[in-house]
């Protein structure tokens, strides 16, 4: 065998896939409730601004720094209100990842991760040679991080504590009691849809790298969901907690960094312009969760379907009637020309959840969302 037991992915396309991607080759319409590509939803950006931006002179001379130029990093830091010195940029919140697990785990240790949450960190993890093991988020009205199954899910392997605040795709945001109870471990902050809430609650932890004076904490955004261009490829990591942990970590993180120098020079000039120019996009993508989500919970009222409590992200989640799988009720939608995920890609330990996207475009999320209460309800 020539390749890594990590490097072993199921290719194989799933049921749904399969089904879409047939649909899509017979030339058939589909309304995309899964959409979380800001690019392609019709969102607005100033083109010209944008490309201008990416034109400074300066982005011509190569000047090689692990953590990112001062002047990008002096702009994040200034946003978040930290010390530059504690930010690192890095080419995606992938690579973030790739970095704090090559940082804190050797091979075989283990990640707590929330379910459910973000596919994706299996695959990284895999990647990483790391073993994820998930936590509960527990939901009674609210989601909470259940913290006697946390305490329950660590080994002496456990390395690391990954929270996702606002989750994706359950909307829930870390509170301060939560941060607290993960402190005895490094605690990697996913914070990528922070600038999307829609309810304010004091108790919600906005940077946990800032706001954790003990412990060793860092916090993830970037670009992609910051100013709604996942193609510019830079995002952040602050670091936080103990001084002494702090500085110490930063000082192994700038030989990985190193190693791979991989933002480019162009989109870290641009960082400031962009993220003003990014203000309208967010607001624009606001705007349309916001409104998109009223026309949920208007057509959800007197059905079956029930819509789980969110405070912020770009996603919904409905809890469905048990008739059927979670899965046939996906392909039943799809046969009617609506793509949505079920809730077992996102793990959700029990049925029968969906997951729709608030992204979508306003009519297409109308009529989309109407088709599948339809197949929910029949």
């Amino acid at each position: 065998m020539m390749f890594s037991k990590r490097s072993a992915f199921e290719s194989a396309p799933n049921e749904l896939a399969t089904a879409l991607d047939a649909k899509r080759v017979r030339g058939e319409a589909v309304i995309d409730l899964t959409e979380s590509n800001p690019t392609r939803a019709g969102i607005p950006y100033d083109e010209r601004e944008i490309t201008a931006a990416l034109a400074d002179a300066r982005s011509m001379r190569y000047e090689p720094e692990p953590f990112g130029l001062p002047s990008a990093r002096e702009t994040i830091a200034r946003m978040h209100g930290v010390a530059a010195s504690r930010v690192v940029l890095t080419a995606s919140t992938s690579e973030a990842y790739a970095f704090l697990f090559g940082l804190l785990c050797d091979p075989g240790d283990e990640v707590l991760a929330p379910a459910p949450s973000y596919p994706l960190f299996a695959q990284l993890a895999q990647i990483a040679g790391v073993r994820l093991v998930p936590y509960r988020l527990r939901y009674d009205g609210a989601w909470h991080v259940d913290k006697a199954h946390l305490r329950a899910a660590r080994t002496e392997r456990s390395r690391a504590i990954l929270a996702v605040s606002p989750n994706n795709p359950t909307g829930s945001c870390l509170r301060g009691d939560e941060l607290a109870a993960t402190l005895d471990l490094p605690v990697i902050c996913d914070e990528v849809f922070a600038d999307y809430t829609f309810r304010s609650a004091p108790d919600r932890v906005v940077c946990a790298a800032k706001e954790a004076s003990s412990g060793l904490v860092f916090s993830l955004g970037g670009l992609s969901k910051s100013a709604a261009l996942p193609q510019m490829k830079l995002a952040w990591m602050i670091a936080g907690g103990e001084d002494a942990r702090v500085e110490a970590a930063l000082e192994r993180l700038s030989f990985i960094a190193d190693a791979y120098l991989s933002v480019a020079t162009p989109v870290q000039h641009a960082l400031p312009r962009l993220l003003a120019e990014g203000e309208k996009s967010r607001d624009a993508i606001r705007a349309r969760t916001a409104k998109n989500l009223a026309v949920l919970d208007g057509m959800v009222t007197g059905t079956s379907a029930t819509r789980l409590d969110l405070e912020a992200g770009w996603y919904a989640t409905l809890r469905v009637p048990r008739v059927r799988s979670e899965m046939e009720t996906c392909l039943r939608a799809l046969e009617r020309g609506v793509y949505v995920h079920p809730g077992a890609f996102f793990g959700f330990e029990d049925e029968a959840y969906v997951i729709v996207s608030l992204l979508a475009r306003q009519d297409d999320f109308a009529r989309g969302t109407q088709t599948l209460l339809e197949t929910i309800t029949e």
